[in-house]
């Protein structure tokens, strides 16, 4: 899953991010209202964590504005705000849910757990295709039954084309729901993690569209 973290701290942000790649999420992370805007609309993003006390632009604002790109994206509020009116606008606003400052990472863990499952509950958890099969739930995918050994970048790779069954993604946007955001990429890499991933899959499972990108047909 792919956050959104929102958090000027840099602090706190540099410390959340850390604790969140150790739980195996994969992040952007920006420090104003206008970055964390242009990432909601340009970026795969599955879920956004958004500090209210941003330098720019009023959090509020900020989550009205997400909300506007995609409605349904979750999106869990930090803030150092603990009156039950401010927690009331945020709710009211399109917030999923509310953390107030200070809190403890294991808590936000299990925050986010909660609406990953609200999000893989909507999306479905597992995706099935011409014998291939991708649990998001488990981070397992199975062939005719049989577990496909797939490192994270080439199962992050099958699991965003299975989501997107029939559309064509461009290498852009598959290196931006592979990896993090800051994390160097070489430019060949999404095709080299093609190469290996193909090898263990039934022939022609992936489709190049050349000069656009790749796509796995439906059924």
């Amino acid at each position: 899953m792919r956050l959104l973290l929102v958090e000027d701290d840099v602090y706190l942000q540099k410390s959340l991010s850390i604790a969140l790649k150790q739980k195996g999420y994969t992040l952007n992370c920006v420090s104003s209202g206008k970055e964390a805007i242009v990432s909601a609309e340009w970026d795969s993003i599955d879920l956004v964590i958004l500090d209210l006390g941003l330098p720019d632009i009023d959090g509020l604002e900020v989550l009205k504005k997400i909300k506007s790109l995609n409605s349904t994206i979750p999106v869990l509020l930090l803030t150092a705000r603990d009156k039950i009116s401010d927690k009331v606008k945020g709710l009211d606003s399109g917030a999923d849910d509310y953390l107030v400052k200070p809190f403890n990472i294991d808590e936000l863990v299990a925050r986010l757990r909660v609406l990953e499952r609200r999000v893989s509950q909507q999306s479905g958890l597992t995706i099935d295709n011409r014998g291939v099969s991708v649990d998001s739930k488990g981070h397992t995918a199975t062939f005719d039954g049989q577990i496909i050994d797939l490192p994270k970048k080439e199962f992050l790779l099958l699991k965003a084309l299975m989501e997107s069954l029939g559309r064509v993604l461009t290498k852009d946007s598959l290196e931006a729901k592979v990896y993090d955001m800051g994390e160097e990429a070489l430019s060949n890499s999404i095709e080299v993690h093609m190469h290996h991933l193909r090898k263990k899959l039934p022939k022609n499972f992936i489709k190049t569209i050349r000069g656009v990108g790749y796509t796995i047909p439906k059924n």
